[in-house]
């Protein structure tokens, strides 16, 4: 993809033409809760437009279907997220942190466009109020922005937010800690900037005069109020360090040796996750460390399949950085993607009582802990999974949401088990009017990564059947029968279901050519798609 600036026109143009369709585009980097149950909050960019999508969800026995989505425009010369957070070596730039924050809405970084035309100039946060209204907040640079290696140095990487106190606190790297206190309410608030002072343990207030020093004053990468104690915890260059009233405290194990890039509260019974992590010539060394009583941290365990704790640090090994974690009771699931070389190899690990455990030994007898497109969280293989959130799908029901670089998001309402994808495809015509396939090309090879779903949509509760015919019309292939599909407004396509992968009902691959893809229901209506396979090797 390309983050370059797009032209006002363009952008403007862009929202009109997709005020209809479910995401501003397919390349999503942030999804969270919705403004009440069974809504999500999408951040979506494309060359040229992003913005905030609202999409409002429904659970059915079939998987999870758009119910409606609402949109607004965030601008051409800002955005949510910066235009180095699939390459970026820095941990704390892999991720966009979001919370939410009574009076305020959800809080989102906000970054304008930098003299190159990328999204690398932190300018502050974004309150996202109603999908109507977004704020744009401005917060000043430090006064010694001149000494810095670059502007990224003081993005905001980490936010929480204190109920009792009614402070929002921003984790701004090089410029320290910003307190938002709206204890006089939303229009009226105070703003005070921090500095870490790691000689004399104190958070000092930072004015323009303040002498900054690298070695004195460690960045703060990441923030969290703790639910019960209300202590400020940070995650900072130079350990973890925890605020209990005007005391500022190291934390064992994770001390002034370590260089600590996120911290993550939440679950039942509560736990904090912290990452520790550094670049290297490899992409990025990390490791989790866990606490369940908010003093003593324990390495994360890596388990295979028999519950056999590996000796090797795996997440180093694997060069993982997280994205995200979303806390559903017990169990935590983090995102990751893999910062070495370019594959961007993403997904998530489920950390449950015991630690990480492997659900799959490949055929080369390794162990396999991320869920990902083989565990079908996605439709597509190549794609990078940026965000993962919990959101009350229904008063009974928590679901579980990931965002994609390149397809939408995808949203389970069973932990997981089964996921259902969401995108922004072209409109589909009901009761079968319009059947696409996509890709419209299946290419060379024998791997479920080699396939076309069938796209379609219908306009009440059908029985599909799906079938595949040659150019002399001889039917090759029945990919599904009488199968049970929901009326949705994007589309009823059951995606781990409802594709062809070339192959004939033998399972030998077909000869190079176009076929011609038969979708009809128990309604009498019948819609035909096209593909064309490359073969079999």
């Amino acid at each position: 993809m390309n983050f370059h600036k797009p032209s006002l026109l363009l952008a403007l143009a862009a929202s009109q033409l997709f005020a209809a369709e479910t995401l501003f585009s397919n390349y999503a980097y942030k999804v969270f809760p919705g403004s009440s149950e069974g809504k999500l909050y999408v951040y979506s960019i494309g060359d040229v437009a992003c913005g905030m999508t609202e999409v409002t969800l429904k659970s059915t026995t079939h998987g999870v279907t758009v119910d409606k989505s609402e949109q607004t425009s965030i601008g051409d010369s800002l955005s949510a997220m910066q235009s180095g957070i699939l390459s970026s070596t820095w941990a704390e730039h892999r991720r966009i942190p979001s919370v939410k924050a009574e009076g305020l809405g959800f809080i989102l970084p906000m970054y304008g466009v930098d003299k190159n035309g990328y999204y690398l100039d932190p300018l502050g946060i974004f309150s996202v109020r109603n999908i109507e209204r977004i704020v744009e907040t401005p917060l000043d640079p430090p006064a010694y922005e001149d000494e810095l290696d670059s502007a990224m140095t003081y993005a905001p990487t980490g936010l929480s937010f204190d109920s009792s106190s009614m402070e929002l606190w921003i984790a701004r790297g090089t410029a320290g800690l910003t307190r938002y206190d709206i204890s006089n309410g939303p229009n009226d608030p105070e703003v005070t900037n921090y500095i870490l002072n790691k000689k004399n343990s104190k958070l000092e207030k930072l004015g323009d005069d303040y002498a900054y020093k690298a070695s004195r004053n460690p960045s703060i990468h990441d923030v969290a109020v703790h639910p019960q104690t209300h202590d400020i915890w940070l995650a900072t260059e130079k350990g973890l360090w925890v605020k209990h009233n005007d005391e500022l405290k190291t934390v064992k194990h994770l001390d002034t040796t370590k260089r600590v890039t996120g911290i993550w509260m939440g679950g039942e019974p509560l736990q904090i996750i912290v990452e520790v992590s550094k670049p290297d010539d490899e992409g990025t060394n990390g490791t989790l460390w866990r606490s369940t009583d908010s003093k003593n941290f324990k390495k994360v365990d890596f388990l295979d399949t028999t519950g056999k704790v590996q000796k090797n640090n795996v997440f180093a090994d694997l060069n993982y950085t997280v994205t995200d974690i979303a806390f559903l009771g017990k169990k935590a699931f983090i995102g990751v993607t893999s910062t070495s070389g370019s594959d961007n190899e993403s997904g998530y690990l489920v950390l449950d009582s015991t630690g990480i455990r492997a659900w799959e030994t490949d055929e080369d007898d390794g162990s396999q802990w991320l869920n990902g497109f083989a565990r079908g969280v996605t439709d597509r293989e190549d794609v990078t999974i940026t965000s993962i959130t919990t959101f009350p799908l229904t008063s009974k029901i928590e679901g579980l949401a990931v965002s994609t670089s390149g397809n939408g998001i995808s949203v389970s309402a069973d932990s997981g088990a089964t996921w259902t994808s969401i995108l922004n495809r072209a409109r589909l015509g009901d009761n079968l009017g319009s059947v696409r396939m996509v890709p419209s090309v299946i290419f060379e090879g024998n791997g479920i990564d080699r396939r076309s779903v069938v796209a379609y949509k219908v306009s009440k509760a059908s029985k599909i059947t799906i079938e595949v015919f040659s150019y002399d019309m001889r039917k090759v292939r029945t990919i599904v029968k009488d199968a049970p599909r929901e009326a949705d407004k994007s589309r009823s396509t059951f995606a781990s279901e409802d594709f062809w992968d070339g192959k004939d009902d033998y399972g030998r691959p077909c000869t190079m050519g176009i076929y011609y893809v038969r979708v009809k229901d128990n309604h009498g209506n019948v819609g035909w798609g096209k593909v064309m396979t490359m073969g079999g090797r």
